[in-house]
């Protein structure tokens, strides 16, 4: 039985991707003016062999002041986990909850040093709840589907 014990490891943890814009500068550097500051997250899970999936979350930090950039970060932090013998309804809390919960706080230090480094106060990501957030994606893609598909906007 004991080829069937449910397998969960890190294999690695890496960033993946990240950018640092400033189209603006030097004259944006000398606003006096709060910048206005907009953070998107994303998850995603891949299988990448027999029992290994990459997961990556992604953020992008879009400061303006008005209708100009300050910069822009996107950054992707990914890891590969080896996720074996778990029931086939538990994989995806695994990949969009489990997951991302070890991924993230990586992320969330790369995204700091990279605006701080671009010369700028960090931007310090703040927790997220992964679950609240998979939850809130379950429940829109199960109300998505039951919508009549006669119902979309002219």
């Amino acid at each position: 039985m004991s080829d069937q014990t449910p397998v969960f490891n890190i294999q690695r943890v890496y960033l993946k991707e990240v950018s640092l814009e400033q189209p603006n500068s030097p004259a944006i550097l000398l606003e006096q003016e709060q910048p206005a500051v907009d953070i998107q997250l994303g998850v995603e899970a891949a299988p990448v062999a027999e029992g290994i999936y990459e997961v990556s979350v992604t953020a992008t930090v879009h400061t303006k002041i008005k209708d100009k950039t300050v910069f822009l970060v996107e950054a992707k932090q990914a890891g590969i986990f080896e996720v074996r013998n778990v029931p086939e309804d538990q994989m995806g809390q695994i990949m969009g909850i489990a997951c991302p919960q070890i991924v993230y706080p990586y992320l969330r230090g790369n995204v700091a040093d990279l605006i701080q480094r671009g010369g700028f106060p960090p931007v310090h990501l703040s927790e997220i709840n992964f679950q609240a957030m998979y939850e809130q994606q379950q429940l829109a893609q199960a109300q998505a589907a039951a919508a009549p598909a006669d119902t979309l906007p002219q």
